[in-house]
């Protein structure tokens, strides 16, 4: 169980791998943010979908329904997870729709219709690894060997020099900006192989340059944006996940 905030409780009642959040309280702004990144951590896990049944939700304003919307933004790219809802409820289903959130997140009369429109997406092998690093000195080159290792078992070799840059440059940022021991992600879906750093701060990356040295000071997410087809920053309930996704097609 997790709660985002003591006006809002959120139970979940997995169901053949799929976990549904039961959520229960007040939607407004002062829980919005708890929710989402609730429903973020969620999909982070990378189950087929997540689903969330808001039949015992409470929202007294329509707009903060796009706290669902909000949410499947943040994960649309990286690691493109459905997130499904569910109310028995047509007028809760009418406002849903009446402000534009069934157009990315779709919204069902119930669990069973729910979980039936999950089994039937055309789903394709996803192989994912996980660790956490110690805050050590050698903390860099223990995460370029694991990336190697993991994408060597997997035959993903032609991207390993680009991955375990990005590897370098996500692990080196939380280690200097961040007191949290960074958790490595490497994920192999599809065409594409993604990159992504997990740590304890809610502060997100930005680029910097060094404005006295110009051109000669590059910032590592600088190079990880020239390096890869994209790159972002996801929030969760911990702090967040800093991810980058590079394709076949991606070269020094």
């Amino acid at each position: 169980m997790v709660e985002p905030s003591p006006a809002i409780r959120v139970d979940t009642d997995p169901q053949q791998d799929v976990p549904i959040l039961v959520v229960d309280g007040v939607l407004d702004s002062s829980t919005y943010r708890g929710l989402r990144d609730t429903v973020i951590k969620a999909a982070l896990d990378e189950p087929p979908a997540v689903v969330v049944d808001v039949e015992r939700l409470r929202v007294p304003t329509a707009s903060a329904w796009t706290v669902f919307t909000s949410a499947r933004w943040h994960v649309s790219v990286w690691p493109d997870v459905p997130i499904l809802l569910v109310s028995p409820e047509p007028e809760v289903r009418r406002a849903i729709s009446g402000v534009g959130v069934a157009r990315y997140v779709p919204i069902h009369a119930s669990r069973e219709s729910a979980l039936e429109a999950v089994r039937g997406r055309s789903l394709q092998i996803r192989r994912r690894a996980r660790t956490e690093l110690p805050r050590s000195e050698g903390t860099v080159g223990m995460a370029r060997a694991i990336v190697t290792d993991w994408l060597t078992e997997w035959d993903r070799r032609e991207v390993i020099p680009i991955a375990t840059t990005v590897a370098t440059v996500f692990v080196e940022n939380a280690l200097d900006h961040t007191d949290s021991a960074p958790v490595l992600i490497v994920e192999s879906y599809r065409e594409a192989v993604t990159v992504a750093v997990e740590d304890g701060s809610d502060r997100l990356p930005v680029r910097h340059e060094d404005a006295r040295r110009g051109a000669e000071m590059v910032s590592g997410l600088a190079i990880v944006s020239a390096l890869c087809r994209a790159w972002g920053a996801t929030p969760t309930s911990s702090g967040k996940a800093v991810w980058a996704m590079v394709g076949l097609d991606d070269r020094f």
